[in-house]
């Protein structure tokens, strides 16, 4: 039977506006059976009716004294704009505004589900009350029970009275808090809990007068997960981050961090976005370090990023940082680097865009760490570019102009102001099939040098002039064939380039901005072998390479090979005494791809040098997916001249899930040409619905700077660590799908994860 009842009931029926976002559901089987979340059908869809301005009650029986009382029963179901009751008797009352529910029911909105045994609605009061209850959140896996739950009138709040809460399953919940009253606002998007108590596998372990937690994916200040560690260096550390939402567009985060073996230190970060504008500043101090009994000094670390967009053509970029002492990193460690850091970059940038043309001011230090030679800065760098189509000409006209400032705090070296301009013309044409790139420039660069010694090669006033004459072209071929029954798309892409500048003495020009280029397969096709101006070298060659690739009828590459050479039709080379590096006139350079399942993944690039028969440089990558989420990576690297030592290291990472809820990731690096390990690495993690709790070690050698400033020689010494983290999976907490690749990369060398295995 069906009854529209008055508006006047309208209010009976309250309303909790959750304002969680759907959770993620990119979860694995082995997840869905660890957290099996209920979900419940919505009641007005599975009965066709829906009905926006007044209350609907389906049953199979009624009674009815008009103007009076009505009484329902018999799979009763009451609905009104998205809000439903479901229950085996329903009695509404007339005379005293009320509606009385028992027997099984289920109350449900778009925010929460509710089991109760009685339900009472007070429409003068527009109060509603269930008493001997259970609940789910929806999307989450937030639930509990509670001996009465009250809804105010306006459907702002619920308050569970003698209730629990967890986000685990079973009989027995791996965590459960237990409060006398715990209240959900919608209003604030919060959750608040008077005496609670929390009990770890049924045993109480913690007791809190006051609590108050987030129910959505909204920002609130508070505690954030601890995190427990011990180090051979820093002794046991305790970190207790508190956040502090300041207001719609500014947050903070505030880290005591306690070190038994070093002191107290506090770290602090602090975000603010306003229109297009954001940044970030985040300063680390500890006021006294116990362990340097001969240095009362203070230790600090302070970093400032922004990045902004101004009247949409200026763009700013800032990135200052500052430190206490070149073993800051390696002694107390910072989320802002790597240990192993050797400068820290400052640069400040503003670029401005027009319709032709860019303009950029750029001012960049380094604070390098150690004892190295000082680098130059640039005050300021000015750097404008313009290209413009030529009438009656499908080509372009380019011009590059800079003018840069070297100083530096070393009084001994040289300074100068370098001003440079390239223009010429380019003559692009490119079809799917071919391409072919013209470009004739010429090249002017005028120095003036300052605090040059009187043994110095150097000059006071220098111009170069060079012309450049660039021709790089190349034709696509492709076939269609069959291998192992599957259909392929073969390509083949052979591509050559002449590449023309004159020899010019060089050695009278300081190196200020300028060092070699790395010479993979991709950089033979380059039109310089430096990354700044201070050298262009002589260029009389012909670049030939070719590349092959296999692509599946879903447009996938499987298989990749290039090899590609440079051909030097002149016969001088550039002299040491320039401060750069001999031409290698006879290097070949190669690299190849492999992927022909998704569980197997190869790479490799070599630099082979064929009249010494020597390899130059090379990287080799195997990767293997035996199942989700669980891979083995073998690395191999060679560079033949790294500041003059051989330099060779072969790695092995691998992530494995040893159990339903135990995964294991380790990482060893050795190095080949000392026969001495350089690094170990082991994580452990558990991890359920509700909480996870992770175990890594790690031992890696101690790369501490003497007080000369120069590195510790002394490869034997090593720095080891261990570290616990709680994991705490709440009403809005996602599972971190990210978590083995924040292990891999807590090592020093991190982990570069192939772009197929998407676990």
């Amino acid at each position: 039977m069906r009854f529209p009842l008055n508006k006047i009931f309208l209010y009976c029926l309250i309303l909790i506006p959750f304002g969680s976002k759907a959770q993620s559901t990119d979860i694995d089987e082995s997840m869905t059976e660890l957290c099996p979340i209920p979900f419940y059908p919505n009641i007005a869809e599975t009965t066709g009716e829906v009905n926006n301005e007044s209350f609907t009650i389906l049953s199979s029986t009624s009674s009815i004294k008009k103007g009076q009382y009505a009484n329902f029963t018999g799979g009763v179901t009451l609905l009104s704009q998205g809000k439903s009751i479901v229950a085996d008797e329903l009695s509404v009352n007339r005379a005293t505004a009320t509606v009385a529910a028992n027997g099984d029911i289920h109350f449900q909105n778009n925010g929460i589900d509710i089991f109760a045994e009685s339900l009472k609605i007070n429409q003068q009061n527009k109060t509603t009350s269930l008493s001997t209850t259970s609940y789910q959140l929806n999307g989450t896996a937030g639930h509990g029970s509670a001996e009465e739950i009250n809804i105010d009138g306006n459907g702002k709040s619920l308050s569970f009275l003698d209730s629990s809460f967890t986000t685990c399953y079973g009989p027995v919940p791996d965590w459960q808090m237990r409060a006398s009253e715990i209240t959900i606002s919608s209003d604030s998007n919060s959750l608040e809990a008077y005496h609670a108590r929390f009990s770890l596998f049924d045993v109480p372990i913690l007791y809190i007068p006051y609590l108050t937690m987030p129910i959505t994916d909204e920002r609130k200040s508070g505690f954030l997960y601890p995190k427990i560690s011990s180090s051979k260096s820093s002794g046991l550390e305790i970190e207790a981050p508190y956040y502090v939402n300041l207001s719609e567009n500014m947050d903070a985060t505030i880290t005591p961090r306690f070190m038994s073996a070093r002191g107290t230190q506090l770290i602090t970060e602090f975000r603010y976005l306003q229109g297009l504008q954001s940044g970030q500043i985040d300063i680390e101090y500890l006021n006294k370090d116990k362990k340097l009994t001969s240095n009362d000094d203070s230790r600090y670390l302070a970093r400032l990023q922004h990045i902004g967009t101004f009247s949409q053509r200026f763009r700013a970029h800032i990135d200052y940082t500052t430190i206490s002492d070149d073993n800051y990193l390696v002694d107390l460690g910072s989320s802002q680097f790597n240990a192993n850091d050797a400068y820290l970059y400052q640069i400040g940038e503003l670029a401005y865009f027009a319709e032709n043309w860019q303009a950029t001011l750029k001012m960049q230090d380094f604070e390098l760490l150690g004892n190295h030679q000082s680098s130059y800065k640039t005050l300021p760098q000015l750097e404008i570019r313009r290209q413009d189509n030529v009438a009656n000409f499908d080509g372009i006209f380019d011009i590059y102009s800079e003018f840069s400032s070297f100083d530096s705090e070393d009084e001994t070296q040289p300074t100068a102001e370098r001003y440079h301009v390239e223009a010429g013309l380019l003559y692009p044409m490119v079809t799917p099939a071919w391409f072919l790139n013209s470009e004739v420039k010429l090249l002017q660069t005028n120095y003036r040098q300052k605090n040059i010694s009187s043994d110095s090669l150097l000059e006071r006033n220098v111009s170069r002039t060079l012309p450049k004459i660039r021709l790089h072209g190349g034709v696509n071929f492709d076939r269609d064939f069959a291998l192992f029954n599957k259909d392929y798309n073969q390509t083949l892409e052979p591509q050559l380039q002449y590449l023309y500048i004159p020899q010019k003495n060089q050695n009278n020009i300081g190196i200020y901005d300028t060092t070699n280029l790395q010479d993979d397969y991709n950089g033979l096709f380059r039109d310089r072998r430096f990354s700044g101006i201070d050298r262009i070298a002589q260029a009389n060659q012909i670049s030939w390479g070719v590349t092959s690739r296999l692509l599946t009828e879903e447009n996938n590459e499987v298989f990749r090979f290039s090899l590609g050479r440079i051909v030097y039709l002149n016969d001088s080379s550039i002299d040491d005494t320039d401060q750069t590096v001999l031409v290698d006139k006879s290097a070949l350079a190669a690299d190849v791809f492999v992927h022909l399942s998704r569980n197997w993944q190869f790479s490799s690039d070599i630099q082979y040098n064929t009249d010494s028969g020597v390899t130059n440089k090379s990287q080799t990558t195997l990767d293997y997916l035996f199942s989700n989420n669980q891979t083995i990576q073998l690395n191999h690297r060679y560079a033949r001249d790294v500041s003059g030592e051989s330099l060779e290291q072969m790695s092995l990472a691998t992530n494995v899930k040893i159990a339903q809820r135990w995964q294991l990731v380790g990482r060893f690096t050795q190095d080949l040409q000392g026969k001495r390990s350089i690094e170990s690495y082991a994580g452990l993690e558990y991890s359920s619905c509700c909480w996870g709790i992770r175990f890594t070690y790690h031992r890696n050698i101690n790369s501490k700077i003497d007080e000369a400033g120069n590195l510790n020689e002394n490869r034997d010494a090593f720095e080891s660590s261990f570290n616990i983290q709680f994991v705490y999976n709440g009403i809005n907490s996602k599972k971190s799908s990210n978590s083995v690749g924040d292990m891999f990369n807590s090592s020093i060398f991190g982990y570069k994860r192939p772009y197929f295995l998407n676990n």
